[in-house]
């Protein structure tokens, strides 16, 4: 055993040792995936100097993006802008543009699962997508290029990027290709959205089982403003009220108001730049990103577009040339009828000429998580058959739907470009009439210093009838049997006042041998509009940009004195009232007025239209409706207590519910508190931390009736409004200053994502001008 070495004893190994294994496996290997998921989404972020190689140009395009992320382009050819904008659209709002053509093609539960089903059902019904490709074929050749062009640009971006293209891809797989036929989808969209007479038919149809005539005519009253732009039997309602739970509604699922949109211009003797001034602000319903992309492209010959673009669509929706500016506002004409068909057997309904079959397709849906679903959908002459989304369809006789918007060879797309490459105000108008879809009021100003309006969209020719409510289908009686011809549109040209406005008032004056429909809106913004006009003989486009900004309500100035008619109550429903007492009616945030108000004539209207009969949550009480009970026609609807006594329970219950979100003294009160814009995710806010994440939100002036309009949802909050500003200045290549509600980008990593937001929200604008310092770089190589 003598110079042995013993080995050294053996440490004993702890028993925790394999826990803390166990334990860094655990915690690391998550952070590990999360690090490497962050990786991947960050890497969805372009880079700020980089090339793209694609195949078609004619020659190298530069793109140069200023601070907030809005690009220059400059391209030797209409068709490589066209391409470029393909590159910027894809690179920026792809997942945006992907929604788009899903939502419209009945594709939405393949992603969303059996949330969206409803959603997708009504698509499929209407078929959007085979008449956008029906309307592609028979589209001018040089339309159809830039459509192509377009495609290619997304395309090229798709290939080069793959799932990499945004971060909801990395989850959803590299996107499909973009096909020409995707980008007049959005048209289909538009023209659906701000055109919904139809469902207004539907809900009369329903009402008219309990209520009188004259009482059904007055839930929407009679429109007799002046109206210038210058200065059947019918299904059960049980029925009804099933297909209506299945029709999209604005406010759940649909994507657009039921109102929208200011634009006025000025001729050149009413501005101070010595040539005309054009200003629009479309209001939209809000998400995040927002709907508008803006950008300004550089032609040769000193040729140049400037504004807002959509993403999906190549062209500039709402900006100007060199020689053009142009802006759109919803016209409401009635475009939309409803028809019931008598069925004729099991596959067939009758006509004036005798039984016709049916036209049929049959749809597959797929629903992630659940098994397909199919649906057969039928079409009369009219129109798709939009009853059989009620699981219990009338047993004799269907509901069709006629839409101006649905009807074979929209050129709207041919339309546009004619509008983007319109010369002077003629060229516009000939541009207008190619434009059969949706019905709008082009509002147009050129550097000769003309001014005009001119009416867009087919509006049918009816047998008879105004379309008020569902008609027979099976006699003919109410078909359409043409449609109004564009030069008997009530278009403005020239006038004297040289102002030309619309805020979706009436275009038409009441006695006009033209018919476009029964329901219009009320006129407050033109009529505050006006005022503004009126303050001074001439304006600067600072002005105009000022004027998009206005929060006073006429509306609210011109109710007050009815609603207070009574005697002041005790308690807060008193303060409350004493507060409104010499206010001017502006809807400005730090004060409690505009939310004591707009609680007050809510409610007022919730308890005239239960008085006068309307089952509760039959029929929301509109701002029309409530100046209608206010003026001598409309006492009727305030009980045989009247409505003085009427308008105290209506405070009453206001302040009540107020003091319950807001506490119980009425100075307290803010309407930035209620009234916030509210900007989010289409997909990603169902997901709980990540929708407060991506939020984008601010404290908001301006309600419903207001030209900074801020359209409501239930508890106040800011949900649909401008989302673009823009005004126009046709004195200089330069004259363009614009703003969008978001960002420019779609990504939530982007520090593009929100920074417009707050100058939005002060109601700045952002010069798109010709030269601007560059941030980031694009170039496209042949």
């Amino acid at each position: 055993m003598a110079g042995m070495v013993l080995p050294p004893p053996r440490r004993a190994r702890s028993p925790w040792r394999w826990l803390r294994r166990a334990l860094l496996v655990l915690v690391g290997l998550p952070l590990l995936a999360l690090a490497l998921a962050g990786g991947a989404v960050w890497m969805t972020l372009p880079g700020t100097d980089s090339a793209l190689r694609l195949a078609g140009l004619s020659a190298p395009v530069d793109i140069t993006f200023d601070s907030q992320g809005i690009p220059r382009i400059r391209a030797a050819s209409e068709r490589d802008a066209a391409v470029a904008i393909g590159v910027l659209h894809a690179r920026d709002r792809l997942f945006q543009m992907e929604m788009m053509r899903r939502g419209a093609s009945g594709r939405l539960s393949e992603i969303a699962g059996p949330s969206t089903l409803r959603l997708d059902r009504f698509s499929r019904t209407l078929g959007l997508r085979q008449r956008a490709e029906a309307d592609l074929a028979a589209l001018p050749a040089d339309a159809r290029g830039l459509l192509e062009a377009y495609a290619a640009g997304v395309n090229a971006w798709i290939n080069a990027r793959g799932r990499l293209a945004a971060p909801e891809f990395l989850l959803l797989g590299q996107p499909e290709p973009w096909r020409p036929a995707d980008s007049l989808l959005w048209g289909k969209i538009m023209g659906l959205w701000l055109s919904g007479n139809w469902r207004t038919e539907i809900e009369r149809a329903r009402l008219a089982r309990i209520l009188p005539p004259e009482r059904l005519a007055e839930l929407w009253p009679t429109d007799d403003s002046p109206g210038r732009a210058d200065l059947a039997a019918v299904p059960d309602p049980a029925s009804l009220t099933r297909l209506l739970a299945q029709i999209p509604t604005w406010g759940e699922d649909a994507p657009l108001p039921p109102t929208a949109s200011n634009a006025w211009a000025l001729g050149a003797a009413r501005s101070t730049t010595g040539a005309p001034l054009l200003a629009n602000d479309p209001h939209l319903g809000f998400q995040a990103p927002i709907l508008w992309y803006l950008a300004r492209v550089e032609l040769p010959g000193g040729r140049f577009l400037a504004g807002a673009t959509s993403p999906g669509v190549p062209l500039m929706v709402i900006g100007r040339n060199d020689r053009v500016a142009w802006g759109f506002t919803t016209t409401h004409s009635d475009t939309q009828d409803v028809f019931l068909e008598r069925l004729s057997g099991p596959d067939a309904y009758e006509t004036p000429e005798g039984p016709r079959p049916f036209t049929t397709r049959e749809e597959r849906i797929h629903v992630r998580g659940r098994p397909d679903e199919v649906i057969r959908v039928r079409e009369t002459r009219h129109g798709p058959v939009i009853s059989d989304l009620d699981d219990e369809p009338p047993g004799e006789r269907v509901m069709a739907v006629a839409m101006a918007n649905l009807a074979p060879d929209d050129s709207q797309a041919a339309g546009l470009l004619a509008l983007n490459r319109a010369r002077s105000l003629a060229e516009a108008r000939a541009a207008a009439a190619l434009i059969t879809s949706p019905a709008q009021n082009l509002m147009v100003a050129d550097v000769s210093g003309a001014i005009g309006l001119f009416l867009t969209g087919r509006t049918p020719i009816r047998a008879e009838g105004d379309g008020a409510t569902p008609a027979p289908g099976w006699d003919g009686s109410r078909d359409w049997t043409g449609w109004v011809p564009f030069d008997s549109l009530p278009h403005v040209v020239q006038p004297e006042s040289g102002a030309v406005v619309n805020a979706n008032n009436r275009v038409q004056s009441p006695d006009s041998e033209v018919f476009l429909g029964r329901d219009w809106y009320g006129d407050w913004r033109f009529r505050r509009i006006g005022e503004l006009l009126r303050q001074r003989p001439r304006h600067a486009p600072g002005d105009l940009a000022a004027m998009q900004a206005d929060p006073v309500s006429v509306f609210a100035r011109e109710s007050l004195p009815a609603l207070l008619a009574f005697p002041r109550p005790g308690g807060s429903a008193g303060t409350a009232r004493d507060l409104l007492l010499g206010w001017d009616g502006a809807m400005r945030p730090e004060l409690p007025q505009p939310l004591i108000f707009n609680a007050w004539w809510q409610a007022f209207g919730r308890l005239a239209l239960a008085e006068g009969g309307v089952p509760a949550n039959a029929w929301s009480p509109s701002a029309e409706f409530v100046r209608f009970v206010l003026g001598p026609n409309g006492t009727g609807w305030c009980g045989r207590a009247g409505c003085e006594a009427l308008a105290a329970r209506a405070l009453d219950e206001a302040v009540t519910a107020l003091s319950a979100r807001f506490g119980r003294n009425p100075a307290a009160w803010r309407w930035g508190d209620a009234h916030r814009a509210r900007f989010e995710h289409p997909l990603l806010r169902l997901v709980p931390v990540v929708s407060d994440f991506l939020r984008i939100d601010a404290p908001t002036p301006g309600d419903g009736e207001t030209v900074n309009r801020g359209g409501l949802a239930r508890d106040f909050s800011h949900i649909h409004g401008p989302g673009l500003r823009i005004v126009m200045d046709l004195s200089s290549r330069d004259g363009v200053a614009a703003a969008i509600a978001t960002g420019q980008s779609g990504n939530p990593l982007s520090t593009h994502w929100r920074d417009m937001n707050p100058g939005w929200a002060a109601g700045r604008l952002v010069p798109l001008s010709a030269e601007a310092p560059v941030s980031a770089r694009l170039r496209l190589e042949p």
